[in-house]
């Protein structure tokens, strides 16, 4: 029983050093500045990270679940300007057909000899890349958040490592408790900077992936649009053609 009230004593008796995010932001209740920078960098690209997920998975859903629809009841129209007047206003799907219809109009009023399926490609891919570009916007900087938020972290971690060899050399105490509390307390800005680099490096994967579909989709839909000028409305997609079709009559009885 004494030893354990020895050793209860003792314990008591040694410095409770805690190892937290405050701690290393304000050491011994002063302010440590250099780790405050680093803390709202950090904080700022992470908002930013989970704002410009949460927006462009909005928008990507958005134009996937437009296509899905556009697929069938597009094409339904008589005409591309009609199918066009349905669609939502500021649509991706809507700008193709609009500026595939303006190319058609504009290649009337060209006195050169260039190909009408020439000039009404060039204004399709020129669409395509504006929604793309569109699309892409924001993933740099998730790109850069990834890329450079692990080395922020680090920054603090070795401007916080090398105040407190400083602070031990002040003290001529190198003993484990004047070692560790403030290695500790610095090495949290490096686990904030994996934590903010991880999810960002997630969501510009995602994001890119989603990208590339929708853009596999302006593709499909643009070779349609194509198709269907250059055809005078003849040639529509297959999928549209097999909904339109009416259902087949039943077969009349077989006589006997």
């Amino acid at each position: 029983m004494v030893i354990i009230d020895l050793l209860s004593a003792a314990a008591d008796a040694a410095p409770q050093n805690s190892f937290g995010i405050k701690d290393a932001l304000f050491p011994h209740g002063k302010p440590n500045y250099i780790g405050l920078a680093t803390f709202i960098i950090l904080a700022v690209m992470s908002f930013g990270s989970f704002f410009i997920l949460f927006t462009k998975w909005i928008e990507q859903s958005k134009l996937m679940k437009q296509y899905t629809d556009l697929r069938t009841s597009f094409w339904r129209a008589p005409s591309l300007r009609e199918g066009a007047a349905k669609l939502e206003k500021n649509s991706a799907w809507r700008q193709l057909v609009e500026d595939g219809l303006q190319a058609e109009d504009n290649h009337g009023k060209m006195t050169d000899s260039m190909e009408a399926h020439d000039w009404l490609h060039g204004s399709l891919a020129r669409s395509e890349s504006s929604i793309n570009a569109r699309l892409a916007s924001g993933l740099p900087f998730l790109a850069t958040v990834g890329a450079t938020a692990p080395f922020i972290g680090l920054f603090g971690t070795v401007v916080g490592i090398y105040g407190a060899l400083i602070n031990i050399g002040i003290s001529g105490s190198a003993s484990i408790d004047k070692v560790a509390g403030p290695v500790g307390e610095a090495l949290i800005m490096t686990a904030l900077g994996l934590l903010v680099a991880v999810p960002a490096v997630l969501a510009y994967n995602y994001l890119q992936s989603r990208n590339k579909r929708i853009a596999e989709q302006l593709s499909s839909f643009s070779t349609d649009v194509l198709a269907n000028i250059n055809s005078k409305g003849t040639i529509k997609p297959a999928v549209a053609v097999a909904a339109a079709k009416p259902a087949a009559a039943p077969a009349a009885a077989v006589k006997k």
